[in-house]
């Protein structure tokens, strides 16, 4: 079975302010993902930046055979979302933008005004697989690509653009918090007996402390020697899959020229000791080619795809 995750980057049917501007332009994007989607061949793929319901349907509507599809309900301001695309037949079990109890609200311009929400839903669905039953949460945490007032992509002075992306820190902070909040309630402290799954475009690398949030206990990751080594933290801990991508496919987008892996799938205890494989892009295809983005996103309105790659694990 294949797991994975994928930024579809924009989208929304054409005509309205942010997708495609004509009708052929989105025909050729959604030929272009149904060609990545097929060839992946996924038993469940999360996927973000949805801008309208009718858009992923319109994409399942050109993969071969029969597909179930899960929307988060919380968009964003540009009403992107999160959600599935399964083989099989999905019962959502969470929908949430909520901030741990405890967590107060973090500043987000130069209001000085808080929020105490996540700006996209966290969505979680359960499922039966030909292995038993799998719990997925799926996440699109804040972007490092900065926004001002006025819907301007340049800062007026460096001090703006300063503040802007320490805004945008606390706030994908706060969200992995509240989506570790979530993982904590989805494992409920049988992480060794029970296949659950956090995955996302988290926005940030490997060892970001955001990244580093979602972990839980310390002392047990891929790759270290505490790995086999069982300990009270793993029947909450999650793995993320990043080093057992192999090296030169360890990135899901190039940002500036520079590649990045900001896109994760992490998993419980028991599914860490299940899979057989992870990768980029396409299995047995070479590292993906992706187009390098800058601070603006709409200069990609009309652009076929997608800027990041799909991040996988093949689960035994």
């Amino acid at each position: 079975m294949l797991l994975g995750t994928w930024n579809l980057e924009n989208l929304y049917r054409p005509g309205g302010p942010y997708g495609p501007k004509d009708k052929a332009a989105y025909e050729t994007k959604l030929a272009s993902l149904t060609a990545v989607i097929t060839e992946l061949d996924p038993a469940l793929l999360g996927v973000q930046e949805v801008g309208e319901p009718g858009a992923l349907e319109d994409l399942a509507g050109m993969l071969d055979g029969d597909w179930h599809l899960a929307l988060s309900a919380h968009p964003d301001g540009r009403g992107i979302r999160v959600g599935f695309l399964s083989r099989t037949e999905l019962r959502v079990v969470a929908d949430t933008t909520a901030f741990p109890a405890k967590l107060r609200p973090v500043q987000e311009d130069d209001s000085g005004e808080g929020v105490s929400q996540a700006g996209r839903g966290f969505l979680a669905v359960a499922t039966e697989t030909g292995a038993g039953p799998l719990t997925v949460a799926v996440s699109h945490l804040k972007s490092k690509l900065l926004s001002y007032p006025g819907g301007r992509f340049v800062p007026k002075d460096e001090g703006e653009r300063a503040r802007f992306g320490a805004y945008a820190l606390y706030r994908r902070a706060a969200e992995a918090a509240a989506l570790r909040a979530l993982a904590d309630e989805l494992l409920a402290g049988e992480g060794r007996t029970r296949d659950v799954a956090v995955l996302g475009d988290m926005n940030d690398e490997v060892l970001a402390a955001t990244t580093q949030i979602l972990l839980g206990p310390p002392g047990s990751e891929f790759g270290t020697p505490g790995f086999d080594r069982p300990d009270k933290g793993d029947a909450v801990r999650l793995w993320d899959v990043a080093p057992l991508i192999p090296a030169d496919q360890r990135y899901s987008r190039v940002n500036a020229g520079r590649r990045e892996l900001i896109d994760h799938i992490l998993v419980s205890h028991h599914l860490a000791h299940r899979i057989a494989e992870a990768g980029t892009g396409l299995p047995g295809v070479q590292p993906p080619r992706l187009p390098s983005v800058g601070p603006d996103p709409a200069e990609r309105r009309d652009a076929p795809g997608s800027d990041h790659a799909p991040v996988w694990v093949r689960i035994g």
